[in-house]
């Protein structure tokens, strides 16, 4: 049951070993498969994902000779052809997983011959993750590595470039000299922001996001650079990369996306449906803005709810509202409904609640909401 339950763990199994022992068969027939089966087999039900593809690697380190650029020649013969589209990785090029894990785990020492089985690994799969202690270990060399692949024909290449440089890449080890100087990435994401693949221009997004989160200002200065002369596929990838900050209510990002602090918008009423509400309510909002101003202006309208956290303390929490365009003197109600249902990323917790309205990453109005306990 549980195996069904998570189909990307049960996906490195004992058949998938087999499969894996047999293909290196083909261009190594001393392979020990039976011994190198077994000692998967007798681990590998008990484990989560990331273990069992640390259990796969491990066991092909022992059973694959132990010179190992040779051994990394052998598994670079197995990976077979190339992607043919620019995904597709976690369904055709699943299996090689461990195989990149093995790159990251033993080939620190051996940097030219890793470069290269990274280089052919992220063509069928991805070497985001196992590219970082590199990084680490060779930041220079690594760099050097990346910025002649910017021009590779392989989208797969280029996009290895954008992701494996990810100060925060959620799934793999944080780059902690990138966190506190991201401008070696900055070097890299200017060779790519005009990349004829919309899968390569995603990476950069999310890479500018990810240094958006220590960096604000860094991000919305080099955005506002990109923004000049942007064709539409740039305009889309800065929008992507300010998410975060958008979110946020950053008033720069904002103005990046033409969303101007001084915009002459006023919030003349805003009200919640109960001034009291108890933990799995849902509250309406209602704000009524107005254009005061002679000119028109567009803006980006969210809400904040601070929430009160075990130690009574509140944090905000920014949510989405709605993007409007206002001629002069026009108004516009907005109305919103609210639950304040615990979610596995948020429990609620009684006590006064703040709610606010944001326009263009100010705020213009607020109001008050007691959230009580459900009675038993």
């Amino acid at each position: 049951m549980a195996e069904a339950a998570n189909p990307f763990k049960a996906y490195f199994n004992v058949s998938k070993t087999q499969e894996l022992a047999g293909r290196i068969e083909t261009v190594y027939p001393a392979f020990p498969s039976e011994r190198f089966v077994k000692r998967v087999a007798a681990e590998v039900n008990a484990l989560e994902l990331k273990a069992r593809v640390n259990l796969i690697r491990d066991a092909l380190y022992e059973a694959l000779p132990a010179d190992y650029p040779a051994a990394l020649d052998i598994l670079i013969r197995i990976l077979g052809t190339e992607l043919p589209a620019e995904d597709g990785m976690f369904n055709d090029g699943f299996w090689i997983m461990p195989i990149a894990a093995f790159v990251q785990q033993y080939g620190l020492d051996h940097f030219e011959p890793s470069m290269r089985g990274l280089y052919e690994i992220t063509k069928r799969f991805t070497g985001e993750e196992a590219i970082r202690p590199y990084l680490v270990r060779y930041p220079d060399r690594t760099l050097s590595m990346l910025h002649a692949w910017t021009t590779d024909p392989s989208a797969h290449v280029r996009r290895l470039i954008s992701e494996g440089t990810r100060p925060r890449l959620p799934w793999a080890m944080r780059l902690p000299m990138f966190i506190e100087n991201p401008h070696p990435v900055f070097e890299l994401l200017e060779k790519l922001k005009d990349d004829s693949s919309l899968y390569v221009r995603r990476s950069v997004a999310n890479n500018l996001n990810d240094i958006a989160k220590d960096h604000p200002d860094l991000v919305v200065s080099r955005l506002t650079a990109w923004r000049d002369g942007a064709s539409t596929e740039r305009q889309w990838l800065i929008k992507h990369a300010l998410r975060h900050l958008i979110k946020q209510g950053n008033t720069g990002a904002l103005g990046v996306l033409g969303y101007a602090a001084e915009h002459g918008i006023s919030v003349e009423s805003f009200a919640l449906s109960a001034e009291t509400a108890t933990i799995g309510d849902t509250v309406t909002l209602t704000a009524s803005l107005i254009n005061r101003d002679s000119i028109p202006h567009d803006a980006v309208v969210d809400y904040r709810v601070h929430f009160v956290k075990a130690n009574g303390k509140t944090s905000p929490k920014v949510f989405k509202w709605a993007t409007v365009h206002l001629e002069p003197n026009a108004a516009i109600t907005l109305t919103k409904k609210h639950a304040f249902r615990d979610v596995s990323i948020r429990v609620h917790r009684p006590g006064n609640h703040t709610i606010d309205v944001q326009v263009n990453g100010s705020v213009l109005a607020e109001a008050s909401l007691m959230l009580e306990t459900q009675t038993p």
